[in-house]
């Protein structure tokens, strides 16, 4: 079975032949490693081949990463839900926050950032596929959370994060994604100073999707390290 460098390989090939469909110019998409459940080893053995940004799902988890590699120049995302209990270490440990849907965790996290630190990069989730079940705001309500979480200090907004739900329908997929892209440039007419720069979407299914429709950075964790281990029964 190929190993995590030929993952790599085969990934950062996936997306630069997206990027050559789409006319968009060599290196426009960022390759977001998504690093949950996986041992610190092997994103020592993905940063050997030249990777350097990380994402966690889980606060506790990542700390423990973080501080196991800390030997490592590495940039960490933090794109799981967050608790308010979990803001401090957040705004501590991680430098980008993907998935802000609140503005109690917004003003939590630029409470605590540490002004010594440079701006924690955040985006807004938006929920694109208006499920109930799914986290992130929904269009209408993206506009005021937006001019309140550029107004917050020790924050840079630098854009948005959605999680389409699952599905093989392209048609569909494209759709949430131009979506996403559309609620973006409408945030730019209304922050025109503010650094929206980032498009947060697409995995390891649907990462060529998304950057035909413009997305900047793509969360890739399954077709990098192999599929996480399953949660035991320890009713069984």
């Amino acid at each position: 079975m190929p190993g995590i460098a030929e993952n790599l390989l085969a990934v950062r090939a996936s997306i630069d032949a997206a990027e050559r469909k789409a006319s968009r110019h060599p290196g426009s998409v960022s390759l977001l490693a998504v690093s949950k459940k996986c041992l610190p080893e092997a994103v020592r053995e993905a940063f050997a081949f030249g990777q350097r940004e990380f994402g966690e799902n889980y606060v506790q988890e990542g700390l423990e990463k973080i501080a196991a590699l800390a030997d490592l120049p590495i940039n960490w995302h933090f794109i799981g839900p967050i608790q308010s209990n979990k803001t401090r270490s957040i705004a501590s440990a991680f430098a980008w926050v993907h998935a802000i849907d609140r503005l109690k965790i917004a003003e939590r996290l630029a409470e605590q950032r540490d002004p010594a630190l440079p701006p924690l990069n955040v985006c807004l989730q938006v929920n694109v596929s208006g499920e109930e079940s799914k986290s992130g705001v929904t269009p209408d309500e993206l506009p005021p959370l937006a001019l309140a979480v550029a107004a917050l200090p020790n924050l840079s907004l630098r854009g948005l994060m959605c999680i389409p739900e699952p599905t093989e329908d392209e048609i569909l997929l494209r759709g949430r994604f131009r979506l996403l892209g559309a609620l973006l440039a409408d945030l730019r007419r209304l922050l025109p100073h503010a650094p929206l720069d980032t498009l947060s979407m697409g995995m390891s299914g649907d990462m060529s999707l998304a950057v035909a429709e413009g997305a900047t950075i793509v969360r890739v964790g399954t077709a990098i390290f192999g599929a996480r281990p399953r949660k035991v029964d320890q009713s069984l």
